[in-house]
């Protein structure tokens, strides 16, 4: 096939892929309309397009999967007693947490990339998973962030490379209806996962000017799924401000663009002699870059906007992170124990809500399932 042929059936193709999601082109990509459902509905293709990718995997998984998920009806609020397990690879955890990465969460799963850290938020008592935190280097440059904590252009990758953005918070079921979300948004700022990074992260070398990083983690940014969040939005502890919000990221992502057209994306700036290399060195931004030269080469001018804008959140690990990064100050961090932490929320909200509702009593973890493994069999 001719360059130009591929290169017009290839634009064909993304378009009418953009347009089956819920898009609409007049002339640059926007959603339908502005509401969490439609963008909760456009980005079910995309989950789908993973789950279908992972399908062995998932369905090889389900019992094993099952046998640590509890009924609503099992879980006594009062006794919920919760520690921070890290995820080894190949142990039962990181097949937990890729499982219910894939299928719990409207957000597609993307894959993390650069340093990366993974947390299952376990319930001793009950012996099942509350809930997940995924972890990874987050990019190097970022204007909501950048323009709030101010980051000097010359020591950038030192400030970005001592941070980690939150790809994955959640409290998976029954948790979830006992507003576990909070939970797991307290998680982050807790002295344990700053103690796991600074163990995994000693001798950590930034990519681009091959420095040498402290090993500490100074702060924690993420996003809300669909506009605003209800889990970070006025987030506090014992009356401080846990999740600052920086306002709305500009809404562009990659998402909307399917694993099977971004390959084809790859082959046309490869036949265009463009380096498409891939993997560590090249940074958690290097697959946004390849598809946005590509959309612009095939005249699909600012496609990688797919519009829909999210919350950013920063989540301060130091009482005096400004100071740190602008005046060279030594940090003075933030005490917040993991325990004291669950026991805060336990009475802040589970409980209460536990005695003003019963829903969370009524989750199926049978049904749940067998309705899960019916859909994975006909994607």
């Amino acid at each position: 096939m001719e360059l130009n042929q591929f290169e017009n059936e290839l634009r064909e193709q993304i378009i009418k892929a953009l347009k089956e999601q819920g898009f609409k082109i007049n002339p640059h990509l926007r959603p339908v309309e502005c509401n969490k459902e439609v963008y909760r509905s456009i980005q079910l293709k995309s989950k789908f397009e993973q789950m279908s990718l992972h399908k062995k995997f998932l369905l090889n998984s389900i019992k094993q999967v099952k046998n640590y998920c509890r009924n609503g009806y099992e879980i006594s609020p009062e006794k919920i007693t919760l520690q921070v397990r890290e995820v080894k690879c190949r142990s039962m955890e990181e097949v937990l947490f890729k499982w219910w990465n894939l299928v719990w969460w409207s957000i597609p799963y993307q894959r993390p990339y650069g340093r990366q850290l993974r947390f299952l938020l376990w319930d001793i008592s009950h012996d099942a998973p509350f809930g997940l935190i995924g972890l990874q280097s987050p990019v190097l440059k970022l204007s909501v962030r950048d323009k709030y904590l101010e980051l000097p252009k010359e020591t950038m990758d030192i400030w970005v490379n001592m941070s980690m953005n939150a790809q994955r918070v959640g409290a998976l079921p029954p948790y979830n209806q006992l507003i576990g979300g909070k939970m797991v948004a307290l998680a982050l700022t807790c002295n344990e996962i700053r103690d796991f990074y600074r163990k995994k992260y000693g001798n950590t070398i930034t990519i681009l000017q091959k420095r040498k990083l402290k090993p500490e983690l100074l702060f924690i940014t993420t996003t809300s799924a669909f506009g605003k969040s209800s889990i970070y939005n006025r987030l506090k502890y014992n009356g401080e401000t846990i999740a600052i919000n920086l306002g709305y990221t500009r809404g562009a992502g990659t998402f909307h663009i399917p694993e099977s057209l971004y390959e084809q994306i790859l082959k046309f700036l490869s036949l265009k002699g463009v380096n498409i290399a891939r993997g560590y060195g090249y940074g958690p931004s290097r697959k946004i870059k390849l598809i946005t030269l590509g959309l612009r080469l095939l005249g699909l001018f600012q496609y990688e906007y797919h519009g829909i804008k999210r919350e950013f959140y920063l989540f301060p690990l130091v009482k005096n992170l400004k100071e740190v990064i602008q005046k060279g100050q030594e940090p003075i961090w933030i005490d917040r124990p993991f325990g004291e932490l669950v026991d805060y929320w336990k009475k802040r909200w589970a409980l209460p809500r536990a005695e003003r509702i019963s829903n969370w009593k009524y989750f199926n973890s049978h049904k749940f399932f067998e309705e899960t493994e019916k859909m994975l069999k006909e994607i």
